[in-house]
This record gives structure tokens, sequence and C-alpha cells, in this order.
């Protein structure tokens, strides 16, 4: 017999989800799992609101599973921890990320790159070992495996801590593996949202010259005077374009929409790297006489383990690097998706959970 979610577990939840590919997210009763032996419980604070959200809740990807709770930029305090859990305690202030289990045991698994897991159970929209479904961070709480929470440095704010969990990581694992983190190279971040504007701030921190390219020239005093940018590229004017070619060392491409990576590529110099992050609706057209004629390379990233999300959190704290956001409540949130499908946002929503919730 099938069970309603709010009867598949002990815990009565509360959250927000979508129901159909409309996208609308309106107040949904479920439930979650008993504390376990290795199990952190968690009280939710905030949650960012990410682009993959949007389209999860909308299937854009032909993949969701309605009803959908999306969110897994998960900031909160621990209220329970399990017998065996010997990293947490209550109280603490912990994150949750994109994923929330792997099967522990592959070469991925093993080498820290749960992400890459072929058995990674995604955070929402995914199902669990015991075949329910996983539901996000638009709720009041969440229960998860101890191996696959990250603690939130002292310093660091919660709520602009919060989109670190998918952006930062998002950018900050393929600066390190690519080679994105040499002092004095040029990087060109392509496209200035709620992953640009971070890969801005780490690419400085790690002692880059840091180029924004953007098709938009009223970006450009935000990107230089207040994310700490170098210079600016708009993309749609010719000259300057021209001017950049083969300037570049590396280009994180962090665009969400579909568009064009012949003109990103033209703007590297030989061995220069292209990496692409952001995730379009549909293909994209891959021209390979620049790949061949330069000797470059393009290379994608999805997000980062839990050693190393531990990693960049520390180093953003360090640093004093966070999200730039806009606090919402969560019954703003279908106000806050219309606005973030047309890109206005500086430069990410977090939900203040811990102080919206209204059953």
């Amino acid at each position: 017999m099938v069970r309603s979610p709010e009867e598949e577990h002990p815990q009565k939840a509360f959250g927000w989800a979508a129901r159909d590919n409309s996208g609308t997210l309106s107040p949904f009763n479920f439930s979650r799992r008993d504390n376990g032996e290795d199990d952190v419980s968690i009280k939710i604070l905030y949650c960012g609101v990410c682009h993959s959200d949007l389209h999860s809740a909308k299937n854009d990807w032909g993949f969701t599973s309605y009803p959908v709770v999306p969110g897994h930029e998960i900031v909160g305090a621990v209220t329970a921890v399990g017998n065996n859990v010997n990293k947490f305690s209550v109280n603490d202030k912990v994150g949750v990320g994109v994923f929330v289990d792997s099967c522990k045991k592959c070469d991925c698994c093993q080498q820290g790159l749960e992400n890459y897991c072929p058995q990674m159970i995604l955070t929402y929209n995914s199902f669990s070992s015991d075949g329910t479904k996983t539901y996000g961070g638009y709720s009041d709480i969440i229960v998860v495996d101890q191996n696959y929470v990250l603690r939130i440095p002292d310093n660091m704010p919660l709520d602009m801590g919060a989109p670190l969990l998918c952006a930062g990581i998002t950018v900050y694992s393929p600066m390190v593996y690519y080679g994105m983190n040499q002092p004095g190279k040029h990087l060109g971040v392509a496209g200035l949202g709620g992953l640009g504007h971070i890969a801005v701030k780490i690419g400085k921190a790690f002692g880059m010259k840091v180029t924004v390219i953007s098709t938009s020239p009223k970006k450009e005093s935000e990107a230089i005077d207040r994310l700490g940018a170098d210079s600016f590229l708009v993309s749609t004017d010719p000259a300057k374009f021209k001017a950049a070619i083969g300037t570049m060392d590396y280009i994180i491409d962090t665009i969400a929409a579909v568009h064009a990576l012949a003109p990103l590529l033209s703007l590297l110099n030989v061995n220069g790297k292209l990496v692409t992050v952001g995730l379009p609706e549909k293909p994209l057209e891959l021209p390979i006489f620049p790949l061949v004629i330069g000797r470059k390379l393009i290379g994608g990233s999805n997000v980062g383990g839990i050693k190393e999300t531990q990693e960049m959190l520390d180093f953003c704290a360090k640093h004093n690097i966070t999200a730039d956001i806009e606090l919402i409540q969560i019954d703003e949130l279908n106000k806050a998706m219309e606005r973030l499908a047309k890109s206005d946002v500086r430069y990410r929503f977090v939900i203040d959970v811990g102080n919206s919730q209204s059953k």
C-alpha cells in the first residue's frame, strides 16, 4: 500500500512544494524519518534559492518527480544526534548541500568524490535507500547522515553562507581542480549571477586577475566596485571584445541559458581552459577548430565532495567570502521564482525559513 508523504515517516514536517510543471509552490505537509544512530536532525533556519530549484520545479530537465520540495543550500541548527554521531552536537550550526547520501564504497566515494558516485542521493527530487522520496530545504526540518553534514564556521553569517553550499562549491571545485587558483593568472568569469559573483570573490582571494564577461553594461560598476573584479568585458561590444581575444588563461562559464561557446573560446590564449558549470535547458554547440588550433580544453564540474565542500567553507570564512543575498519570507517564493527566471536578483535569494514558517 502506497502511503502519503505525511505518513511515510514518523516525524511531521512542513514545507513548500511544486505539484506540477507550472512550478507554482504552495504549503505542503509531509514527514521525515526518525533520527537514526548515524543521523543528525536539523532545524532549518535558512535555505538558498538555486537556479536548479527553478528548473526542477518546472521540470525543465524532464526528470522531476512531483510533488517536489526544492532547496539544497540549507543552513540550520542541530536538534538531535544519533548514538554513533561524533562530529556534531546539539545547537551546532551546520549545512546540507546538494546530496545527502552515496554508496560509500565505490572509487569515487573512496576518493572523497561522493558527488560523482553513481548511487548518489540528491537532497531533493531523489529517492532514499528505503525507496521514499527526498525533500529539500524549503521546509522546517531535515534528517541527514552525519557524513553528509557540513560544519558552518563560527565567523560566517548563516544567511549569506547558505548559498555557498551549492553556488560556492560549484565554482570552487573546478577552480582548484583545473588550476584556476594560480596567483597572477587571468581568469574570465562568464555571467554575473548567483555563481558568477562568488567566482569573482574566490578568484580574487586566489590572487588572480579577474575579468567579468557579461552582456549587460549595467553590471560593470557593481562587478568592479562592489565585487572587486579587475575589469569588465561587455560581450556585445565588438571593438572591446576583439581587443580581449587571446588574453585569458581560464574562463569559468556560469551561464545557465543557451549561449555560444565560440566567442568565449576565442578569449583564451594557447593552452587556455574553458570550464562550464551552468546547466542550460538545451545542448550547446561545441566548435572543434578553436580547441585544435589553440590546444584549448573545455571541461565541466559538478559541485564537490564533502571534504572539499568543508574546505571551501573554511576558505571562504578565512577570506570573508559570502554570497550577496536578498532575504525573503517563504510565502514570497513564487514572486522570487518569477524574478529569478528574469535574472532579477542580486545575487541569490535566501529564504528566512526559521522566521517565516507557518502551517
